[in-house]
């Protein structure tokens, strides 16, 4: 259900109230019943993909685990709704979950692992104070409180819930580097704002440090070091500490800190579960006559009387540098009490940063989906430095920054797919600030090598592979270069040289590991290539050609062998495992992105290749959930539609790309069907469903696909592009007409199915025109 579907009867009495006409939204699913025009940043809905596990749920991945609240494009603050702060919940809320923690101003999106952030937790209640959380079979225990998904509004930039159980409103907002809560009150002489300071999504802090300045504000820290849980439980290294300085529109007459005895120093879900450890939370000792502590398991509370639907507002900036850090975001962002002036800005940044891309044609839910995926892809990388260009570099020192803004989250085995493809055409200035981060933090962690999946500082080691030799390669090609180049290649090399496929030229007991490591070796030749470095060029293409080494022609697939060479056990190729990570060899085999030429030869010549695709897609089920074959839910195998084109049979990429656009996206939580993987799945759609999308990031080729929309525009960058736009579009373009009859790219004959970066961001006109019936080639 949507989110104005869910409120319909809330705008309906606002239009009576305000008497404009047509201010009553239909579903975003359904066609559009007002005169009403929708601008596009209406049809983006956060609750898609907002949901961990499920009803529906058939594997142990799940699915989009995004976050419905209020976020900035590409900003330091989510504010944003939590159900349960531990298991394999990444971003804390699930929407099949029935109660609620609080909001907390801090989140991670889509991540496939046990999350981590969830900072700052702020719950509105009345009557009793309870310190701790408590269990969502008996809400009562503790400070959470029941919900319906009948009072979500979820809409950029803005979230609002009723919290059931206290009868109150709240609403959610954010700018870039702060956010503010507007809580409306029933009737009571106990109303309450609590601020569990420990609570962490997968854990908590360690310790915990809050001032009261005045009447009206709170400062503090809270750190969160791998001790406490977090990331991956703890495994994925995250150690961040956030600060915060908190105003409250009602004085603070009447407040407390609490402070639990701990039984013991571990923090990890594993301990925080047990009995003894809630228990020492929920008796933990109120202390009213101190305005300033600092402790292992420290809250604040701040109590007083409210009228019927008062309103209270809480706004807080946060940095991970510093409290001076902290307020002057604050200050910055939101230096007044105007709620809706800070929501109205919300909305104001996402119509611009969506406004890179436009479609027309096609439906309503096609519509919600694309803007839905387009916001998606732009949370991260999000911003890690201040408003000032203050950052804390991975030597946990303070740096600062004016030429670029330090960011953070790098999910870079999932992106370097879809998403950084994607951004290179809309968000160049973006991929420079990321290539940027990357290069510090190889250079001030001591390491000189690039993170793999990189999470607030932390080389977390997560997944496998190169990727950001791949990002920063492809940036290079398509002229993005506002770095240190010279720095880049070499880390570049040296990330290659730390983890690859090594003397063996292959990885001991991995199909995975081989096939992708070959890859970021192309890369980095191709980058050699680039910058006249032959002889190192060279080298790395030919170990590149190292997937070659595990191709078995007993059992015509790739197949893991040990450092002695001897093949390992066989299971065929739809068995998870046999040295390939969250995949089978069937869909880790197709990633030689790089050399398909070289591929088709190993698997018997071109009819070989081309038979071997065609049966992969037939074999997979139609709902397109986790299974054995093409596997949308998770990325290894991403660029295998695009493969088709390659295969003789572009008429196949066309049918199926229009079917998972189709198929494997919805309009509800339930509508990404697999981990949203910060933004990668997003990244996907946009590219496949406006008719572009890459194999092999790097070689400056997108290849040509059906578009579901009939016009596409996209505006180019007038610092790095030509500052034109780029048009495509698809004439006679419906459900039935998926097919590319022939296409012109700007006027002239277009008798290939790709087309490059330099093409597109020069400007010009892709059309095409559309059919029900296929061009066999």
């Amino acid at each position: 259900m949507s989110n104005t579907k869910r409120n319909i009867s809330f705008y309906f009495c606002l239009a009576l109230t305000v008497l404009v006409a047509g201010s009553c939204k239909s579903s975003k699913s359904e066609k559009e019943t007002t005169t009403t025009e929708k601008q596009p940043v209406d049809y983006i809905d956060p609750i898609i993909g907002a949901i961990t596990y499920g009803k529906k749920s058939k594997d142990a991945h799940g699915f989009g685990k995004t976050f419905p609240g209020a976020a900035t494009p590409f900003g330091l603050v989510q504010l944003s709704p939590d159900t349960v702060s531990d298991g394999d919940n990444g971003s804390g809320y699930s929407y099949e979950h029935t109660t609620m923690e609080g909001f907390s101003f801090t989140h991670m999106s889509g991540v496939g692992w046990f999350g981590d952030l969830g900072n700052f937790l702020v719950t509105p209640t009345i009557g009793k104070l309870q310190t701790n959380r408590g269990v969502a079979e008996n809400p009562e225990s503790g400070y959470r409180s029941r919900y319906s998904h009948d009072t979500e509004i979820t809409e950029a930039g803005y979230y609002a819930v009723t919290m059931d159980d206290y009868n109150v409103k709240a609403e959610l907002t954010s700018a870039p580097r702060a956010g503010i809560i507007r809580f409306t009150y029933p009737e009571t002489d106990s109303s309450r704002v609590q601020i569990d300071l420990a609570r962490r999504v997968g854990g908590t802090s360690t310790e915990q440090y809050i001032k009261v300045v005045n009447e009206n504000a709170i400062e503090g820290w809270m750190k969160c070091p791998p001790e406490g849980g977090g990331w991956g439980a703890g495994a994925g290294n995250a150690d961040y500490v956030v600060y915060f300085y908190c105003q409250f529109s009602k004085p603070l007459k009447d407040y407390g800190i609490w402070s639990a005895d701990l039984p013991d120093v571990k923090r990890k879900m594993r301990w925080i579960r047990k009995d003894n450890y809630q228990d020492a939370i929920k008796n933990a000792k109120i202390y009213t006559d101190k305005t300033e502590m600092q402790g292992e398991h420290l809250g604040f509370y701040t109590n007083f009387s409210t009228k019927a639907d008062e309103e209270v507002l809480v706004k807080s900036g946060i940095s991970f540098v510093s409290i001076a850090g902290a307020k002057e975001n604050l200050e910055h962002d939101i230096n007044h009490w105007d709620f809706d002036k800070t929501k109205q800005e919300a909305r104001d940044s996402w119509s611009k940063a969506i406004d890179n891309i436009s479609v027309e044609g096609a439906t309503d839910r096609e519509k919600t989906i694309f803007y839905t995926s387009l916001y998606h892809t732009l949370i991260d990388p999000r911003a890690f430095s201040d408003v000032n260009g203050n950052y804390i570099g991975a030597d946990k020192k303070v740096h600062q920054t004016n030429d670029f803004t330090y960011r953070t989250i790098f999910s870079g085995w999932d992106v370097f797919r879809s998403q950084f493809p994607l951004q290179t055409i809309i968000n160049p200035t973006l991929v420079n600030d990321e290539i940027n981060s990357l290069l510090q933090m190889a250079e001030l962690s001591g390491k000189e090598y690039l993170p793999r999946w990189e999470m607030l500082n932390s080389y977390s080691g997560v997944m496998l592979g190169n990727p950001a030799v791949s990002v920063i390669n492809d940036a290079y090609q398509k002229g993005i270069r506002n770095y240190d180049v010279e720095k880049a290649f070499q880390y570049s090399l040296n990330t290659v040289n730390n983890t690859g496929n090594g003397e063996l030229g292959y990885s001991n007991k991995h199909i995975s590991k081989t096939l992708e490591y070959a890859y970021s070796d192309w890369a980095l030749s191709v980058m050699a290539k680039s910058l006249g470095k032959d002889d190192i060029a060279k080298t790395y293409l030919k170990k590149s050609k190292n997937y070659k080494n595990i191709w078995n022609d007993e059992v015509n697939w790739f197949r893991a062998k040990d450092s002695s060479g001897t093949w390992l056990e066989w299971k065929g190729k739809t068995v998870h495992g046999q040295g390939c990570i969250e995949s089978n060899p069937y869909q880790q085999g197709w990633f030689v992105p790089h050399d398909i030429d070289g591929l088709k030869t190993l698997m018997g010549g071109e009819e070989a290749f081309r038979s071997e695709l065609i049966s992969f897609f037939e074999n997979t089920p139609d709902d397109f959930l986790w299974n054995n074959y093409y596997n949308h839910p998770n990325e290894p195998v991403h660029h295998v539609p695009f493969m088709l084109n390659e295969a003789g049979v572009p008429h196949l990429t066309q049918k199926y790309t229009r079917q998972i656009c189709n198929d494997a996206y919805g309009t509800d939580a339930y509508g990404l069907c697999g981990n949203e993987d910060v933004g990668q799945l997003s990244a996907w759609y946009v590219l496949a469903s406006i008719g572009i999308h890459p194999i092999a990031p790097g070689d400056n080729k997108y290849q040509i696909t059906s578009p579901v929309f009939n016009a596409i525009e996209i505006k180019l960058d007038s610092d790095y592009y030509t500052g034109k736009m780029f048009k495509i579009t698809a004439q006679n373009n419906s459900e039935e007409n998926i097919y590319i009859q022939s296409m012109t790219l700007n006027g002239k004959p277009l008798n290939r199915f790709w087309i490059t970066h330099q093409e597109i961001t020069q400007g010009g006109i892709l059309e095409m025109q559309m059919g029900s019936e296929p061009v066999i080639q």
